[in-house]
């Protein structure tokens, strides 16, 4: 394992109790005004793209609506020349009309045009946003404790870089344009309905009233759903990554029952806020056209009367049925964005939150520096418990004043029952979680004066959870070194009895690793773990014993190589097998947090305690 990696084995959650940092079911997003206040801080680097965005979007809106008017000049102009052909007065001027067009062609042209820039600019700005989002949040996901993730699943934080910033996204490039065209198209078309006649257009405004009345009730209702759809939404995502990651276990333990009826009432809970959102949401459309067939019938009756009257011309009245036709379109517009605005500010409020969690203890405001500028040390591996107070919870302290002082070079075992805390050291001595009390040292420099990086720069770490990732195996050997040469890469590679094996595939150090891994043995993944570590070059290993689950011939390679790795370094080794760990200079029985027996394998198994115990009863299972 590479020296800056934490591969500490991650327990599957049964079920979604794990799924934390959702809101509850249909609630509505908690500071609504705040969420908007900061979601807007995030637009103002840019600031002017949006104000020449928005500028645009008005022109492309005033342009698109004097359209209809300009139309209906075209209209009255062709009923003018008609009458006058019946009347024998005249006829029809077709120049005077080509010209009308033609203005209305230019008109559109130019409004398309318009529309175009303020898309490319907002579009341009949505990306940015986004991008500036995710990198913050994969800033903040190394700066956040272990603690974090061990109350949230994976796919809930997954859905929050993905479902919840693209939600962002659209909304920026999308609903905000949408909303002040709206409002521009909403002045612009009751303008021009005001110039045309003032009754028909009190006579438009009540009954537009009457739609708006119907959409904001549907808004008001659809909102909450909208909110309870991202939570839902997280949760489902959160159990398929779950159940994918651990599907030969859940596999191995039959639980494909208990996973699909999890999978069900969680989908069940998404399929209901979902449709009930998108019910409500969809009933503005049919409630908008139907608002708008009435204002067309009553506009028309009324307009008719009027051009009796002589009040008003046919053009006119076209322009205006137009306007009206098109006058609920953009209040309908209104109320959609405003329920996407909703929805938008419960993702935003859960991207938010994930940025707001706190986050690891501060370095130390004057590190010391351990590394020289070439990357050199001059830390020997001298380690220093001093009174360790530890739990993972205050009201459950699990390490009780552990002391210990460990020199250079030696070879450590810390053995003892499951949950006797033996991962647990390893963690507080690569600082992954912070002391209730005590200290540790290294070389005397206390860890918490140093910074994490330079920490964990000291430690190699072998698990028994050998972590490859999708990529060559040059890459992956690597990654214990970044700037290796390929020849340093190769040399660790033959340290580590793995080279031979390396060069008998079809593309040797070029040979890809998928994600799984699955395409190469347990024992040859432990083996390159083993090869990044010798690349790594660490002060101070870490090794899980891993041998467990490979062949025999396999196993002793293993060993071999691990034997090799650990000479002349300070190395801390979990033992399973106590077998294995006879030779180490020093052996620390734990048991419930504490220390109980510490010596050489000699000296425990003459004290005949619980050390002997132990030994005695692996010693028996393994010649049952």
């Amino acid at each position: 394992m590479s020296k800056h990696s934490n591969n500490s084995p991650r327990p599957m959650r049964r079920g979604p109790m794990g799924m934390h940092g959702g809101r509850g079911p249909a609630e509505k997003a908690k500071n609504f005004k705040g969420t908007m206040i900061r979601l807007i801080h995030y637009l103002k680097p840019y600031r002017w793209n949006i104000i020449v965005s928005f500028i645009f979007s008005i022109c492309s809106v005033v342009f698109m609506v004097v359209g209809p008017k300009i139309l209906g000049n075209a209209t009255t102009e062709l009923t003018k020349g008609f009458m006058a052909k019946v009347y024998g007065t005249g006829g029809i001027d077709f120049g005077a009309i080509e010209v009308i067009l033609l203005q209305l062609i230019g008109l559109y042209l130019i409004s398309t045009l318009c529309g175009f820039v303020q898309s490319w600019l907002m579009a341009g700005v949505s990306q940015k946003v986004a991008y500036n989002l995710r990198n913050e949040m994969a800033e903040k996901v190394n700066r956040l404790p272990f603690s974090y993730f061990d109350r949230q699943s994976h796919g809930e934080v997954l859905s929050r870089f993905s479902n919840d910033v693209d939600m962002i996204q659209q909304t920026m490039n999308q609903s905000l344009s949408q909303l002040l065209s709206s409002f521009v198209q909403v002045v612009g078309y009751l303008a021009m309905m005001l110039s045309i006649s003032l009754p028909m257009t009190l006579i438009a405004l009540i009954i537009v009233s009457l739609s708006l009345i119907l959409i904001t009730t549907v808004v008001k209702h659809s909102q909450r759903y909208f909110a309870a759809q991202q939570r839902s939404l997280g949760n489902v995502n959160g159990h398929i990554e779950e159940m994918y990651g651990a599907h030969i276990i859940m596999k191995a333990f039959n639980g494909e029952e208990e996973s699909i009826e999890i999978f069900e009432r969680l989908n069940d809970e998404l399929y209901d806020s979902a449709w009930k959102s998108q019910f409500l949401s969809g009933l503005m459309q049919p409630i908008s056209v139907f608002v708008g067939n009435l204002g067309y019938v009553v506009v028309a009756i009324l307009g008719g009367y009027l051009a009796m009257q002589g009040s008003i011309t046919v053009g006119d009245i076209q322009s205006f049925i137009t306007y009206v036709r098109s006058f609920n379109q953009p209040i309908s517009m209104i109320a959609q964005n405003m329920n996407i605005l909703q929805s938008t500010v419960a993702a935003a409020e859960r991207v938010f939150e994930f940025l707001s969690e706190e986050e690891e203890v501060a370095e130390c405001e004057h590190p010391v520096e351990i590394f020289d500028a070439n990357g050199q040390t001059t830390i020997q591996g001298q380690v220093t418990f001093e009174n360790v107070h530890f739990g993972y919870t205050p009201e459950k302290i699990i390490i009780h004043d552990f002391s210990m002082y460990i020199k250079p070079g030696k070879k450590i075992a810390i053995v003892g029952p499951t949950g006797a805390g033996k991962t647990t050291i390893i963690k507080l001595l690569m600082r992954f979680y912070e002391l209730n009390s005590g200290s540790i040292y290294i070389d005397g420099i206390k860890t918490t004066d140093m910074r994490r990086k330079d920490l964990r720069a000291l430690f190699g770490m072998v698990l028994q959870d050998a972590w490859l990732f999708n990529g060559t195996i040059m890459e992956n050997l690597r990654y214990g070194k970044l700037d290796a040469s390929d020849e340093e890469v190769i040399k660790a590679a033959d340290a580590a009895y793995v080279d031979h094996f390396i060069r008998t595939l079809d593309h040797g150090y070029d040979t890809m690793i998928n994600e799984e891994s699955s395409n190469i043995s347990q024992g040859q993944k432990q083996l390159l773990t083993i090869a990044r570590a010798f690349l790594a070059d660490p002060k101070i290993l870490i090794l899980d014993e891993a041998t467990s689950s490979v062949d025999t011939r396999t196993e002793v390679l293993i060993q071999k190589g691990m034997d090799k790795l650990m000479e002349n370094r300070t190395s801390f080794v979990i033992a399973h097998r106590l077998s294995t760990i006879r030779d180490a200079d020093l052996i620390l029985v734990m048991k419930d947090g504490d220390i109980i027996e510490a010596g050489n394998h000699e000296e425990l198994m003459k004290a005949d305690g619980f050390y002997t115990q132990l030994y005695n009863s692996q010693f028996d299972a393994e010649e049952e």
